[in-house]
C-alpha cells in the first residue's frame, strides 16, 4: 500500500509538471503566431487636385503620362505645386511642371520657377530658369536649383544669390539647409552687407545669427577703408564683430595688425593673441607682443608678453622691450588729443648708435617728452649717461633736448679703453641738432675729470680735474669735444706720469658696460646692476618752516607781541 501510494504520487507530480510545460509551450506558440503590428506608412502618392484639362497620349512621346493643363494643382505630403501644365507620371509618382511653377510648403517656404521636375519617391525637386526660393525672410535666386525635401536642403551649381536682410551673397555653388538655416558657398564667393564686402573661395553663413565663417586662402573683408586678409574668420554682418584666426591681418592706410587670433567686439574692444604685430605706417613704428588689447572708443591699450616696440623713423631701427605697455588717450576725437605710453618694468632699448635701460618709461605726446625712471642709463657711442631721471624731448622722432634730473653722471671712454672723461653734477642738460649732441650743460656741484689730447700725435697730455658750479661743453657734429666753459672753476692739472692714486676717477664713477644691450635680441635679457651700485634717490631739501616760539614761562600772546615788536 505504501509503495503504490509513492508511485501514484510520483506519476501525479510528473503529470502536473508535463501539463504545465505544455501550457507554457502553447502560450509561447500562441504569442508567436500573433500578428505583428506595423507602423502605418505615410501616403507617398502625389495627388492631382485640379486641372482644367486631362489628356492621355498613349501613342505619343509620353504614353505613361497624364497630360494636365490649366490651373494645375498637385499635393504631396504637405506640399502643394501649381503650374500652367504638367506631365503626371502616376506609376513612377513624379511630375514635370511647366509655366509659372509655384511650390509652397507650410507658411515658411515658397518656390517659383519656369520649369520643375518633382520626384515623389525621393522627394526631390529640380527647379530651372528664374528660380526664386523664399524661406523665413531669406531669398535664394538662381537659374538651376535642386530642393531635397527629405533632408531639407536646397543647392545650386551654376551660380546663385542669397539675400538676407541687407546682406547679399553671390557664389558659383551653394547649399542651404532649411532646418538649421545655415548655408555654404564655394567658388568666387562675394558677400556684401551694410558695412562690409567679403571676397573668398569658401563661406559658411548662418542666417539666424548673421554670422559668416570665411574659409579659404586669399580671403578679404573690406570695411570702412580697412581690409582684412584671412583664411579663417568669423564675421557678424549686422554688428561688425569679428574673430580672425590663422595669422589674419587687418590694414588701412595708416596702420596694420596681424596675429594668430584677432577679436573685434561691438563695444569697440579689440584683442590680439599670439605673435601680434601692430604697425603704424604714418609714424613708422611697430609694436610686437603676444597679448594686445585696445579700445577704440576710449583709446586705452595694453600689451604684454614679449612686448617689443620698434621705431624705424630714423633709418636704423630702435628696439625697446618691457614686460608690459599701457596706452592712455586724452581728449579723444578732438583737436587737442594726446597720448601717454607707459612701459614697465625692466625696459631695455637698442639701436646701433644709442642704447638704454631703466625700470620704467613714460612718453607723453603732448610735449613729446620721454621720461625714464629708476636708475636709467643711456649709452651713445663711447659715452654713458645716468641719473635718477632722464627726460628726453623729441621733435619728429628726433632728439632735441635731454635733461638728467639729480645725480647726473656722464662718462666717456677714451680710445685706449683705460681712461675716462667724467662729469658729475646735480642736473645735466644736453642740446641736439639734427639728432646729434652739440652742447651739454652741467649745473650744481660740478666735478670733472678730463684728459686733454695732443694735436700732434693724439696722445693724452694729462688729467685735468675741475670743480665748479656750472660747466658748458661744446661738441662738433661728429661728437668731438670742441671747447669747455666753466664758471669760476678750481682744479688741478696732472701730467700722465704724476696722476695721484684714485684721482683718475670720481667718487661716483661707475661703468656699466656689463648691462649695456649689445644687439636687438639682447633687450629680452634683464641684467641688473651689481650689489651696491644702484642710485639712492635723494630727497629735495625742504625750506625750513618759520615758527614764532614763546619764551619759557610766558604765554603765546606775549611771544607774538615780542615778535611783532622786533625784540
Amino acid at each position: 500500500m505504501t509503495s503504490r501510494t509513492h508511485i501514484f504520487s510520483y506519476l501525479w507530480g510528473h503529470r502536473i509538471a508535463g501539463v504545465a510545460v505544455l501550457c507554457l509551450f502553447g502560450l509561447c506558440l500562441a504569442w508567436a503566431v500573433q500578428p505583428v503590428k506595423k507602423r502605418p506608412k505615410s501616403d507617398e502618392r502625389i495627388y492631382l487636385i485640379h486641372s482644367d484639362e486631362l489628356l492621355f497620349d498613349q501613342f505619343g512621346n509620353n504614353p505613361d503620362a497624364q497630360i494636365v493643363k490649366g490651373n494645375v494643382h498637385f499635393s504631396h505630403q504637405g506640399g502643394h505645386l501649381w503650374c500652367d501644365s504638367a506631365y503626371f507620371y502616376q506609376a513612377s509618382n513624379s511630375v514635370k511642371a511647366f509655366g509659372h511653377v509655384r511650390f509652397r510648403q507650410g507658411d515658411t517656404l515658397s518656390l517659383t520657377c519656369e520649369y520643375a521636375y518633382y520626384d515623389g519617391m525621393g522627394q526631390m525637386m529640380e527647379a530651372r530658369r528664374k528660380v526664386w526660393l523664399k524661406h523665413r525672410g531669406q531669398t535664394l535666386n538662381t537659374d538651376s536649383l535642386n530642393y531635397d525635401r527629405l533632408y531639407n536642403y536646397a543647392f545650386f551649381e551654376e551660380g546663385g544669390t542669397l539675400v538676407d536682410g541687407k546682406s547679399k551673397l553671390v557664389a558659383d555653388w551653394g547649399q542651404y539647409n532649411l532646418d538649421t538655416r545655415q548655408s555654404v558657398f564655394y567658388y568666387n564667393v562675394r558677400m556684401r552687407s551694410d558695412k562690409s564686402v567679403i571676397s573668398t573661395d569658401t563661406l559658411y553663413y548662418d542666417t539666424r545669427t548673421s554670422m559668416a565663417h570665411v574659409v579659404g586662402p586669399n580671403s578679404k573683408i573690406t570695411s570702412d577703408g580697412s581690409v582684412v586678409h584671412t583664411n579663417d574668420a568669423y564675421y557678424n554682418t549686422k554688428t561688425d564683430m569679428a574673430r580672425l584666426y590663422g595669422r589674419s591681418m587687418m590694414e588701412d592706410k595708416q596702420k596694420s595688425i596681424v596675429g594668430d587670433t584677432l577679436l573685434y567686439t561691438k563695444n569697440g574692444d579689440s584683442y590680439g593673441y599670439g605673435r601680434v604685430i601692430y604697425v603704424d605706417k604714418e609714424n613708422k613704428n611697430e609694436l610686437d607682443c603676444d597679448v594686445l588689447h585696445y579700445n577704440e572708443a576710449t583709446g586705452y591699450g595694453y600689451a604684454t608678453r614679449n612686448a617689443v616696440m620698434k621705431d624705424f623713423s630714423q633709418g636704423d631701427t630702435l628696439y625697446a622691450h618691457a614686460d608690459s605697455v599701457k596706452l592712455y588717450t586724452f581728449n579723444i576725437n578732438t583737436d587737442s588729443v594726446y597720448r601717454k605710453v607707459h612701459c614697465f618694468y625692466k625696459v631695455r632699448a637698442y639701436r646701433k648708435d644709442v642704447q638704454a635701460v631703466c625700470d620704467s618709461l613714460v612718453f607723453n605726446s603732448a610735449d613729446s617728452c620721454m621720461t625714464m625712471y629708476r636708475d636709467p642709463i643711456v649709452w651713445n657711442g663711447a659715452r654713458q649717461l645716468l641719473g635718477e631721471r632722464i627726460k628726453v624731448y623729441m621733435n619728429d622722432s628726433t632728439i632735441r633736448y635731454a635733461h638728467v634730473d639729480k645725480q647726473a653722471l656722464s662718462i666717456e671712454q677714451m680710445d685706449d679703453g683705460k681712461h675716462f672723461n667724467q662729469i658729475s653734477s646735480t642736473d645735466m642738460m644736453a642740446y641736439f641738432t639734427d639728432g646729434k649732441i652739440r652742447r651739454s650743460d652741467a649745473i650744481g656741484n660740478v666735478q670733472s675729470v678730463y684728459y686733454p689730447i695732443s694735436d700732434k700725435d693724439s696722445s693724452l697730455i694729462g688729467l685735468n680735474y675741475i670743480e665748479t658750479d656750472t660747466m658748458r661743453m661744446y661738441m662738433t657734429p661728429d661728437r668731438k669735444l670742441q671747447r669747455i666753459w666753466a664758471y669760476k672753476p678750481t682744479g688741478d692739472m696732472y701730467p700722465m706720469t704724476q696722476i695721484p692714486p684714485r684721482k683718475d676717477k670720481l667718487d661716483r664713477f661707475a661703468w656699466y658696460d656689463y648691462i649695456r644691450p649689445v644687439d636687438k635680441d639682447d633687450i629680452f635679457i634683464w641684467k641688473p646692476k651689481a650689489a651696491g651700485e644702484t642710485l639712492k634717490e635723494q630727497q629735495r631739501t625742504a625750506a625750513p618752516l618759520q615758527h614764532i616760539a614763546t619764551e619759557p614761562g610766558k604765554n603765546a600772546a606775549e611771544g607774538r607781541e615780542k615778535a611783532g615788536s622786533g625784540l
